[in-house]
């Protein structure tokens, strides 16, 4: 049984206690994040933080559209709205596997790069904590597709708990 009065304090840089409040947890839908999400609920709930559950949709071309020759062509917003919609009932449908469910919530869609929608989601939102998954690719994998986990860790103006499938093996360089 959570004591509601217990809060988590740690120095972070001299600026004073560090409370757990707001908790990202950033998805894609896979195995791996489905067992991050049991990490980011549980901390969720033992803390009573918010948290706020997040996917993005990746553009595949930087401009956000499609090029045809030397035109640009947007694409359809029948097409973006129905891609959020579909992402949103992800969302509702992955938080309702969640055991035990946090009484505070926020789930929310993004498009663009999912670096960059995390980190800018996490300053806004003044986000405490990320828990992420992380998919463990091998090294070659890794240099040539890089990681969305490994980059926000690097970048983001919190810290980051990285979550690893447990049946995942860790491939030695």
């Amino acid at each position: 049984m959570r004591d509601p009065d217990i809060v988590a304090y740690t120095r972070c840089h001299d600026e004073g206690p560090f409370v757990i409040q707001h908790i990202l947890f950033p998805t894609d839908f896979s195995e791996t994040a489905d067992v991050a999400m049991t990490y980011a609920g549980e901390l969720a709930d033992a803390f009573g933080a918010t948290l706020h559950l997040i996917h993005v949709l990746e553009n595949t071309n930087p401009a956000g559209g499609w090029t045809a020759g030397t035109h640009y062509v947007p694409p359809p917003s029948e097409l973006i709205e129905g891609m959020e919609h579909e992402a949103e009932k992800e969302l509702k449908t992955a938080f309702a596997k969640l055991r035990p469910q946090p009484p505070k919530f926020v789930l929310a869609v993004r498009a663009g790069s999912p670096l960059v929608e995390i980190v800018r989601y996490a300053k806004e939102q003044h986000i405490d904590v990320i828990v992420m998954g992380t998919h463990g690719h091998g090294p070659v994998a890794h240099l040539l597709l890089g990681s969305v986990a490994e980059n926000v860790v690097r970048r983001a103006p919190c810290p980051v708990l990285t979550v690893r499938h447990p049946s995942h093996k860790f491939v030695h360089p």
